[in-house]
C-alpha cells in the first residue's frame, strides 16, 4: 500500500509538470498567427483580418482542461500546487482505504458455516486452520477466540471483543491524514485569497488610484485559491463519509459474526 501511495503521488506531480508545460505550449500556439494564412494577406487590413480569425478559432478550440490550467496558474502556482498536492496525498490515502476495505469485507456466513463444520469433523484445530487459511480481519478475531478456547467460553468473549478492537483500530488508520487534507485544503485556500488581497491592495498603493480593473483582476485572482481549496476540501469529504460508512459497515458484520462464533462454540462445548 506504501508503493501505492507513493506511486498516486509521483503521478501527480508528473502530471502537474506535463500541465505546465501543455499550458506553455498552448499560449504560444495561440500567440502566433498560422504563417500559411498571414502569408496569403497582402495588405495590411488583410493580415490584420487573418490574425482575428486565428485567434477567433484558437478561443473556440479551448478546452476544459485548458480553461482549469489557466485558472490554476491565474491563482498562484504556490498556493495552488500546495493545495493539489494536498489533493493528491488525501486521494492516494482514499484509494489505498477503499482497496484495503474491500479486501477486508469477507463473506462472514461462509466463514462461519467452515469453522462448524471443521469443530464436527476435526476440532479446534480444524476451525483454526480454517481462520489461518482465510484473509480477512474477522478470521483473525475468530482464531484468537479459538485459540484460547480450552480456557473457557469467558476467556473466548473477552478475546474477541480486546482483538476486535484492534481490528477496527487498523480498519480506521489513516483516517486522521485524510481529516487533516479535507481541513488544510480549504485553509489554504482563504490564506491565498488573503495573501492576493493584500497584494491587490499593494498594486492600488503603487498605482495611486482604484480603477476597476485593478481591483476586480486582484479580487479574481486571490478568489481562485478559495474555490480551489473548498473543491478539493468536496471531493475528499465524499471519500472520506464512503470509508466511513463502510467502517462501521465491516465492524458491525463483526460484532454480528463475534457474537455467533461464541453461539457454535457454546454448541459445541455442550455436545
Amino acid at each position: 500500500m506504501k508503493r501505492l501511495l507513493s506511486f498516486i503521488a509521483i503521478f501527480g506531480m508528473l502530471t502537474l509538470g506535463m500541465s505546465f508545460n501543455a499550458l506553455a505550449q498552448d499560449k504560444k500556439t495561440e500567440a502566433t498567427p498560422d504563417s500559411a494564412v498571414v502569408e496569403e494577406a497582402t495588405d495590411s487590413a488583410a493580415v490584420e483580418e487573418a490574425v482575428e480569425e486565428v485567434e477567433t478559432v484558437a478561443e473556440e478550440e479551448v478546452t476544459a482542461h485548458q480553461i482549469l490550467k489557466i485558472k490554476f496558474i491565474e491563482g498562484g502556482a504556490g498556493f495552488m500546487g500546495v493545495i493539489l498536492l494536498s489533493f493528491i496525498i488525501g486521494l492516494a490515502v482514499a484509494i489505498e482505504k477503499i482497496i484495503y476495505l474491500n479486501l477486508a469485507d469477507g463473506n462472514n456466513k461462509k466463514l462461519l458455516e467452515k469453522i462448524e463444520t471443521a469443530l464436527k469433523d476435526g476440532g479446534i484445530e480444524a476451525a483454526k486452520e480454517v481462520c489461518r487459511s482465510t484473509r480477512g480481519p474477522v478470521a483473525s478475531i475468530f482464531y484468537q477466540g479459538l485459540d484460547r478456547y480450552d480456557e473457557g467460553i469467558d476467556m473466548v468473549e473477552k478475546s474477541v471483543v480486546a482483538y476486535g478492537g484492534v481490528q477496527v483500530g487498523r480498519l480506521e488508520s489513516g483516517m486522521p491524514w485524510l481529516s487533516l487534507m479535507i481541513l488544510i485544503a480549504p485553509m489554504l485556500g482563504f490564506l491565498g485569497t488573503v495573501v492576493g488581497m493584500i497584494q491587490a491592495f499593494d498594486a492600488i498603493q503603487v498605482a495611486g488610484d482604484i480603477t476597476p480593473t485593478l481591483v476586480a483582476g486582484g479580487i479574481k485572482v486571490a478568489l481562485i485559491t478559495t474555490v480551489g481549496g473548498l473543491i478539493v476540501a468536496m471531493l475528499l469529504q465524499i471519500f472520506y463519509n464512503y470509508i466511513i460508512s463502510k467502517i462501521d459497515a465491516i465492524v458491525n458484520k463483526m460484532d454480528d459474526a463475534s457474537i455467533s462464533l461464541v453461539d457454535i462454540l457454546v454448541k459445541n462445548q455442550s455436545k
